[in-house]
């Protein structure tokens, strides 16, 4: 018995159910593929930006390093960290003391930014999830009604036995197969990104931290390893010595 006679012989019902059915496969795929370009182009766009942003970082040049984050808005690392350092940037360029307040401020930018950031990735999830969850009870919910229109056809006409109830049992479980077809990948591509985001959520996570070590070790003015600090000092001491 071929497809499309199944969908000959099928009933309203049936009908709504399989055209509900390929609605959703539609919607998850859809939903599928935006995410994976998503996360394509953020994770290209990562692996150019760490390593030159971490050699910014190590020579000290925090105004290329700024600029750097700036301009990327593909890279989740590289909009976690420009957040950071959007609250300390007037007082990197103006060579001023960083406290303990300024990281502390900086680090709330970054939990700021994460969750944004959570939130975009973390959009049309629902879909795909609700969709696993609920297209075999769809496809179900057609072979339960296919099964009684079936009985009480059998019980109209007065005819019993395999023979007169086969069709109809065909037709009602071929929309539970659809359902299950539907679901399969959409339960898989769930786990999937799940997996991704949580990858991604370290990868912020780390990053994050590393660049407030960085910004307290060597910005930071309350524990006395500036380098603008140490300039200042410098710089006074440059203008205390007595001139000839």
């Amino acid at each position: 018995m071929s497809l499309l006679a199944l969908w000959n012989d099928a009933g309203l019902f049936a009908r709504f159910i399989i055209m509900l059915l390929l609605v959703m496969s539609v919607l998850s795929l859809s939903v599928s593929a935006a995410k994976w370009w998503r996360f394509r182009r953020s994770r290209k766009a990562t692996r150019r930006f760490a390593p030159e942003f971490a050699r910014f970082l190590q020579e000290e040049e925090l105004d290329a390093a700024i600029e750097l984050a700036e301009s990327e808005k593909t890279s989740h690392v590289a909009r976690v960290l420009g957040g950071a350092l959007a609250e300390v940037k007037p007082l990197i360029r103006d060579r001023a003391t960083i406290t303990a307040a300024d990281i502390n401020s900086a680090e709330r930018a970054i939990e700021r930014q994460s969750l944004i950031l959570l939130s975009e990735l973390k959009k049309g999830m629902a879909i795909l999830g609700t969709v696993g969850a609920t297209a075999p009870f769809v496809g179900l919910l057609g072979t339960t009604m296919g099964v009684v229109t079936s009985f009480t056809g059998m019980a109209l006409t007065g005819s019993g036995g395999l023979a007169a109830i086969s069709a109809g049992i065909a037709e009602a479980l071929i929309t539970t197969a659809f359902g299950l077809g539907v679901a399969i990948p959409a339960v898989w591509l769930y786990n999937y990104f799940t997996a991704r985001i949580e990858n991604i959520t370290v990868e912020m996570t780390y990053t994050s931290a590393e660049l407030v070590d960085f910004l307290i070790k060597s910005v930071g003015s309350e524990f006395g390893r500036s380098i603008f600090t140490k300039e200042f000092k410098a710089q006074q001491a440059a203008s205390t010595e007595p001139t000839t």
